[in-house]
């Protein structure tokens, strides 16, 4: 299955900057940046495609009962019209598409990835001024409805809040129901933590770990793992080993010199907490190095 065409370079160059600072906004806005996302990996979503995205959650919100009332109703207004009326949801096949994970195809197909329908559920959601948040269960996203846990509090009963899954059109979850999917992900036990909101940076994150594994399995779409990587970089928290992905990617694509300047640079950084790492790494820039030859 072809992925999208990705979008000129000057296109690529005028996305990353609204998407680096939205990022760094005061309140970044989840559907903007999963839509910028989207504008990194398909060339077509121009900016009529953005608004029409915007306008559909809009749309959406709008089709919602007034103020259904308790977090479980609005769970329940949201997955009559989400999960039944135009059936959102997802089936193990989209695992296998990268257009799970972009938010403007998720709403065209009516399917994705259970992070993306989540995103979908959430900002219909938001919109219509539901009590509404994402939760990071592991392996598996769900939207919870009802007052946001505080963060290292203990999460208490269920009762209080109402969890669905998106990708299973919206079903209501039972405390039963989040453990067997925390188990079955992680062979772990359901954790309180595991209940607290998800920010929306940290959701932008998950997405592009997800579009990053998703070319890591097929190393011809090394490109899509670049941007990906790249667009990680430029939130304001992440990890200091995506730069050694980055440079390992540019050398995989045969951009031996960059690639290799950038793992001499990371070397740099990792010397000071781990030495030995460092040097593998100064290696792997002289392997590099050596391709030019």
């Amino acid at each position: 299955m072809t992925p999208p065409q990705p979008p000129s370079p000057e296109r690529s160059a005028e996305v990353r900057r609204r998407f680096a600072e939205e990022a760094r906004s005061e309140r970044p806005d989840l559907a903007t940046l999963c839509l910028l996302v989207g504008a990194e990996a398909d060339g077509t979503l121009d900016e009529a495609g953005l608004d029409a995205a915007q306008v559909e959650l809009d749309r959406l919100a709008g089709q919602l009962p007034f103020r259904p009332g308790t977090p479980r109703a609005w769970a329940q207004a949201l997955r009559d019209l989400l999960g039944e009326r135009y059936g959102f949801h997802g089936v193990a096949a989209d695992y296998q598409r990268l257009e799970s994970s972009l938010l403007h195809e998720v709403l065209r197909r009516r399917r994705g990835l259970p992070i993306l329908l989540s995103v979908v559920w959430i900002e219909v959601a938001r919109r219509a001024g539901a009590p509404v948040y994402g939760v990071a269960l592991p392996g598996h996203f769900v939207v919870g409805f009802g007052t946001e846990p505080e963060p290292g509090s203990e999460a208490g009963s269920l009762e209080e809040r109402v969890l669905v899954d998106p990708f299973d059109g919206g079903r209501l979850l039972s405390g039963t129901d989040a453990e067997v999917l925390v188990s079955g992900a992680t062979g772990a036990e359901l954790r309180p933590s595991m209940l607290e909101p998800a920010a929306p940076l940290d959701v932008v994150s998950r997405v592009l770990n997800n579009v990053r594994a998703w070319a890591a399995r097929r190393p011809e779409q090394s490109a899509v793992g670049l941007w990906a990587v790249e667009l990680a970089l430029l939130l304001p928290a992440h990890a200091a080993r995506l730069r050694y992905e980055r440079a390992r990617l540019l050398v995989q694509r045969g951009d031996f010199l960059a690639g290799a300047g950038e793992l001499e640079a990371y070397a740099e950084v990792v010397g000071a907490v781990d030495q030995a790492v460092a040097e593998e790494v100064r290696g792997e820039a002289r392997a590099a190095r050596a391709m030019l030859n």
